[in-house]
């Protein structure tokens, strides 16, 4: 990779992925449309001549198109990543997950650049009756519009590489843990804290169980299977890589680590049942026996992972209010 564009590049994983490309000395273009991304996650990059952070809608294609020439290589990382209130704006998920990353796809093609790198999400293998879940699963009937938009943009990549030559690795995370994150239930629960420290509520019966990742052990991943070219040998010129821990944790346990962190012991109030919302799979543990083969393994455990997280939220309490 020498020069390398990135979309989402002020959010949560494309702005530490930012970070990470210009330690090992590429010139990076960043792309937002900053919907949800924070200036403050990129102002370290901006330093760097090396990088220039492009403002841009994924659904604007020719100023899309016209931000990455002369890229050789894509993240594309831009999404809408709120399973839970997907119901409430389904366009939401088709705009800026699918037909967002078809315009990718398309300025890719205008550039002559045949080489990506997608952001999915191991909610694709819907309520799995494989436990851990390979990269080979067979699909279940899909529970949430994040996950139903997020496979059908894997389907438009692996179609590009057939028809167009392109060279993909599609990457299907458990959630990331870690510095600069602002979405997702260890943010909401130590807001939550911050409000009121002798109560919390939790959806569900607090028994999902999930695994996580830290961000820094995710971007390691991912730049080391890319380093490896695997995708240029596979079937298609597409690579599917589970990332995660050889591990999962319950809501509870994790809700046991921030509190411990913290020093408190609120009254847990359970809203019942065995998810908390529509779409929320009770029961997420991906396989990755794969990406271990290639002599990748993660440095934090999710416990380290959660307490990193809140220790990053207790000294940026920032991100509460801009988000």
């Amino acid at each position: 990779m020498q020069k390398v564009f990135v979309t989402g590049a002020a959010g949560f994983i494309g702005s530490n992925v930012v970070d990470r490309l210009l330690d090992e000395g590429c010139t990076v273009v960043g792309w937002d449309d900053f919907s949800t991304g924070q200036e403050d996650f990129v102002r370290q990059a901006l330093k760097s001549e090396q990088f220039e952070l492009k403002r841009g809608d994924n659904l604007e294609l020719e100023n899309l198109a016209k931000a990455m020439a002369g890229c050789d290589f894509v993240f594309h990382f831009a999404a809408n990543a709120d399973v839970r209130f997907g119901l409430q704006h389904p366009k939401k998920d088709l705009e800026q997950n699918t037909i967002a990353t078809f315009n990718v796809l398309e300025a890719m093609r205008q550039n002559n650049i045949k080489r990506l790198a997608f952001s999915s999400t191991g909610s694709v293998y819907g309520e799995a009756s494989v436990i851990p879940t390979p990269e080979d699963a067979p699909f279940p009937i899909q529970t949430s519009l994040y996950a139903a938009s997020k496979l059908a943009g894997e389907g438009l990549i692996q179609a590009y590489c057939e028809g167009f030559g392109f060279e993909a690795y599609i990457f299907r995370f458990v959630s990331i843990l870690g510095e600069r994150y602002n979405h997702g239930h260890v943010f909401d629960f130590y807001k939550q804290l911050l409000a009121n420290p002798d109560r919390l509520k939790v959806l569900g019966d607090g028994r999902q169980r999930k695994s996580y990742l830290y961000v820094q052990d995710c971007v390691s991943a991912m730049l080391h299977a890319i380093d490896l070219t695997t995708a240029e040998q596979a079937k298609h010129r597409c690579e599917v890589y589970n990332l995660g821990v050889n591990d999962y944790c319950s809501v509870r346990d994790s809700i046991s680590w921030i509190c411990d962190f913290l020093g408190l012991n609120p009254e847990l109030e359970l809203t019942g049942g065995d998810r908390g919302w529509v779409g929320d799979n009770p029961f997420i543990f991906l396989d990755t026996t794969k990406v271990r083969g290639t002599g990748w393994e993660p440095k934090l455990s999710i416990r380290e992972a959660v307490i990193r997280t809140v220790a990053w939220l207790k000294e940026n309490q920032w991100v509460f209010d801009k988000r």
